[in-house]
């Protein structure tokens, strides 16, 4: 009797224990897992402003290099490196005895060909009032002599031209200054032998700038470009100089360089004090002002992945990943574009294992 009582006992006890256990097991499956709270916020839009330092060149507004057009000797050096020169100055004298003796061969030929239509003409006037006394002067003379008179007529024109052909060819060895500047270089000496071609043509004979007015380069890489405008001033330095220049943008190229993928953008720079030297390398600072405000979001908002740049929209408390891009950064905060409204809830810290339709526990 009494086992008996211990058996019932133990076969409760058992009962009682599996149904607290299938009990408990049920109310943990009923219990949904709990997700941890994501921040978000509202995305809003934002005029951002920054700053862009790119390398720029300084160089003369205006260079050029002088080359001797014809074979011959340096015969007069009247400048030398630093020399200051005006439009239309001599600078260089050359020598070609050659050229001499063509010139002096067309003048000999020209005044030949005209004395010759001189006097063909002479002849033909004669002729010409002669004939108006009826049966004097046959018509075939009359034209014969006008005939000779225009052949003559065509070679004294082909004399003139020659004529002038050299003349041009002589007053190629006067070398002149095509406008106000400094001689930046000079690579010949007197008696150096000068050419169009062969080993008197690698170098100029000289290099002339314009120092007074500077053009400054800079390249704007393709990002950007839409946020520079013509007029805009900006500041640059050196570093031989401790102060600040101010220019404006004159002259953009309103295209993309091919191989660097960048706009030139120019800048003309007032060098009356001369501080500022040809070839100099600046540093440039660029206001980039946006004139329309923009999406701006946190940087930790913006997921970068090998399928793309995304940001998490949340609706409905579900993740939706939207495809940006990137534009301007500055300290934590990042321009985006793409296809999103004002006032739509992103996460504020996003992560890449974060899946389309995701709940999102805010």
């Amino acid at each position: 009797m009494k086992n008996n009582i211990i058996k019932s006992t133990a076969l409760l006890f058992t009962a009682l224990v599996v149904l607290s256990s299938c009990e408990s097991k049920k109310k943990e499956e009923a219990t949904p897992e709990l997700q941890p709270k994501v921040e978000t916020f509202l995305l809003a839009k934002e005029k951002l402003t920054t700053e862009l330092r790119l390398p720029a060149e300084l160089t003369g507004f205006q260079q050029v290099d002088l080359y001797a057009k014809v074979s011959s000797f340096v015969k007069t050096l009247k400048v030398d490196i630093g020399s200051k020169v005006t439009k239309g100055q001599l600078l260089i004298v050359l020598e070609a005895p050659e050229i001499s003796s063509q010139l002096a061969a067309a003048e000999s030929r020209l005044k030949s060909m005209e004395a010759i239509y001189t006097t063909s003409k002479s002849t033909y006037n004669r002729l010409y009032e002669t004939s108006k006394v009826e049966g004097t002067i046959s018509k075939n003379d009359l034209e014969m002599a006008n005939g000779k008179k225009n052949s003559d007529y065509a070679q004294y024109q082909a004399a003139i031209a020659a004529h002038k052909e050299v003349s041009i060819m002589r007053g190629y060895l006067e070398i002149r200054a095509p406008f106000d500047g400094v001689v930046a270089a000079r690579n010949v000496n007197l008696g150096t032998f000068v050419g169009p071609a062969g080993k008197g043509s690698d170098l100029p004979l000289l290099t002339i700038q314009q120092q007074d007015k500077l053009r400054l380069a800079v390249s704007i890489p393709e990002l950007y470009t839409g946020y520079l405008h013509q007029g805009d001033e900006m500041s640059f330095s050196v570093k031989s100089l401790p102060e600040t220049f101010k220019a404006k943008i004159t002259r953009m190229s309103g295209a993309l360089d091919l191989k660097l993928r960048s706009e030139r953008v120019e800048m003309d720079v007032l060098n009356t004090k001369k501080d500022l030297l040809p070839g100099m390398v600046a540093e440039v600072l660029l206001p980039l002002n946006a004139k329309d405000s923009t999406f701006v979001i946190p940087k930790s908002a913006l997921i970068n992945s090998a399928e793309g740049t995304f940001v998490v929209r949340v609706i409905d408390h579900k993740a939706h990943k939207v495809e940006v891009k990137k534009g301007r950064e500055i300290e934590e905060k990042i321009e985006i574009f793409g296809d999103l409204n004002r006032n739509d809830k992103l996460v504020k810290i996003a992560s890449e294992e974060t899946k389309e339709g995701d709940i999102i526990n805010e």
